[in-house]
């Protein structure tokens, strides 16, 4: 089944957008360095701060090393951001996870290693991580000839995806006995780590003096990770004791960046109707029509760092 999902994350990379972004990299870098730089850092400082315990601190960790997923391009839609930036940075964080997260894992979690609190299974996480990429290549290659078929294939998996979530955790619930005791401390954490992806990847965007609109992309692709990778990884690597602390903090952190997600949503468009006039945007479209030495006028928004003195 999560094969089915992959697949259909696939799907939606079309070739011409992606190689467009990938000539003009600097907001897929900027994103990148979000995704794999302080999501994980922030994992890490959570999870030390409040003191949880090391199989706890792992999963945390496990979740800020997720690539960006399906969520994070529906919540760019409906803030209006770069849709082509979105999945280009979905596409390649899901493909870069195979060697971040095993690395991100060895440099935060010595210290517990070392102590003998817990082991970490590479060679386990490896090979679920490698099995990815061919249902991602699969989807690709599909988009690519058959994109009516491709859309179809990304409504299905899509629900299996929501599906398949819903049927782990139930199954897990029934299957280890007390797991749901959760600890008030991954409660929070759940709660604002993607409260502080979405607020620091926004801020990094605008230091970096990326237009509004990328902006906003950014901050979604670094604060929605893919809860279906992480619980998968999770539910092939480890014995059910360690499960039992783990696996409930991938959902905790999709229920609240879901919630969040749908805050930020809510209060954009109540902007967007009292503001219309500031919150027009250029289209993907015309941003690829135009000219990178020519400047953008018109109804566009820009980011006033770009704008010189």
């Amino acid at each position: 089944m999560l094969g089915m999902v992959v697949f259909s994350l696939g799907c939606t990379v079309e070739v011409s957008r992606l190689w467009f972004h990938l000539r003009r990299p600097w907001g897929v870098l900027v994103g990148l360095l979000c995704q794999f730089g302080l999501m994980p850092l922030t994992a890490y400082l959570l999870a030390t701060g409040f003191s949880v315990q090391p199989v706890q601190a792992v999963a945390i960790i496990i979740m800020g090393c997720c690539p960006g997923g399906v969520i994070s391009n529906i919540i760019t839609y409906w803030l209006d951001g770069d849709m082509d930036l979105s999945i280009t940075m979905t596409s390649c964080s899901t493909v870069l996870a195979m060697g971040m997260m095993p690395l991100c894992l060895y440099i935060y979690t010595h210290v517990w290693v070392e102590a003998g609190c817990i082991q970490i299974p590479y060679l386990n996480i490896g090979i679920t991580l490698i099995t990815l990429v061919v249902p991602v290549s699969c989807g690709v290659t599909v988009n690519y000839k058959w994109p009516k078929a491709a859309k179809v294939i990304l409504r299905v998996g899509s629900v299996v995806g929501g599906l398949l979530l819903l049927v782990i955790g139930l199954a897990s619930a029934l299957l280890y006995e007390g797991s749901w005791d959760t600890d008030t401390s991954l409660i929070i954490i759940g709660f604002i780590f993607p409260l502080i992806g979405y607020s620091a990847g926004f801020v990094i965007a605008v230091f970096l003096r990326q237009p509004w609109q990328r902006c906003r992309t950014i901050a979604m692709e670094t604060g929605a990770q893919n809860i279906q990778i992480c619980a998968t990884v999770l539910q092939l690597s480890f014995p059910p004791e360690q499960l039992i602390l783990m696996f409930t903090f991938p959902l905790i952190y999709g229920s609240f960046q879901l919630l969040n997600g749908l805050l930020l949503v809510t209060v954009y468009q109540i902007y967007k109707q009292i503001h219309p006039w500031r919150t027009a945007d250029v289209s993907g479209e015309e941003l690829q029509s135009v000219p990178s030495d020519r400047p953008i006028r018109g109804h566009g928004e820009t980011n006033a760092a770009f704008e010189n003195n």
